[in-house]
């Protein structure tokens, strides 16, 4: 029996991990923004399942929460760090707050938690950090540069950190799902389009996804069951996956943007190496 600790967990792939780990007997510390959405769960498992409330935008709250969890539990086996909200909209009509919240959502949000975690972990001689990113950590589209920065950014991160713990028995997964049939884009933060970008691409984005509800694909394959369930079997795979992939379209736009990026790479080789010293 493992004890997970998730953010994240009143919706989407969080609330879906969290429904499949108690259903096979393990705990969880559940966390959310607003703890009285996780009232159900608390429930249905008044013995496995530990609920607080938590804003992964508050660094202080985040460490006051682990604390918690930790001393509740003593042994946390694995943290699921899973909160979070996609904003679109130009550059240009972004407003402040909604680059705020996104880099602190995304980014700050996920570095505070592992270094909140990460005393625990090495305390009890290891654990598994999985983080959810998503494609959008590997791809770039139109409307979404704030969020997708955060995302990059977060990956940038986790990818420095892996080689830092493995020393201390700790393993870091960053999963990347596509889009996948929650409620996540519903939750979407919208800039209304400008007049400047009212005619282009990324207006008319805009302006379909508020006459929609924040959906941007019609047909959304992505089974959230089978993605949680991938994301919970991760944990237990040894060595601990750097990425996993989840998700056809996940797969492909990934593997397009990669290869469209290495053949780009090729393309300057001669340049890149022509300005080395010489002699």
């Amino acid at each position: 029996m493992a004890v997970w600790f998730v953010t994240g967990a009143s919706s989407g792939l969080g609330r879906a991990v969290v429904e499949i780990l108690l259903a096979r007997g393990d705990r969880v510390a559940a966390t959310a923004r607003n703890k009285d959405a996780l009232a159900g769960l608390a429930g249905r498992y008044p013995d496995r399942v530990w609920t607080d409330s938590m804003d992964v935008t508050d660094t202080n709250a985040i460490r006051a929460v682990v604390a918690r969890a930790f001393a509740e539990f003593s042994r946390i086996d694995v943290i699921l760090s899973n909160a979070g909200r996609r904003a679109f909209g130009s550059a240009e009509d972004l407003s402040d707050e909604m680059i705020s919240e996104q880099i602190a959502l995304h980014m700050t949000g996920p570095m505070q938690l592992v270094r909140a975690v990460l005393p625990y972990l090495r305390k009890q001689g290891g654990g598994r950090i999985i983080q959810t990113t998503g494609m959008d950590a590997q791809i770039g589209l139109l409307g979404g540069t704030v969020y997708h920065a955060s995302k990059w950014g977060a990956e940038g991160f986790f990818e420095s950190l892996i080689p830092e713990v493995a020393p201390f028995g700790i393993g870091v997964t960053m999963v990347a799902p596509g889009n996948v049939r929650t409620g996540y884009g519903e939750a979407t933060v919208i800039a209304d389009p400008s007049e400047a970008y009212a005619a282009t691409p990324v207006g008319r984005v805009g302006r379909y996804l508020l006459a929609h509800g924040g959906n941007l694909v019609a047909s959304v394959q992505g089974d959230p069951v089978k993605v949680a369930a991938a994301i919970v079997d991760s944990a237990t795979t040894d060595p601990a996956p750097r990425r996993i992939v989840l998700g056809s379209d996940a797969y492909l736009a990934i593997h397009a943007t990669l290869t469209a990026r290495l053949a780009e790479l090729e393309e300057g080789r001669s340049s890149a190496i022509a300005t080395d010293l010489t002699g």
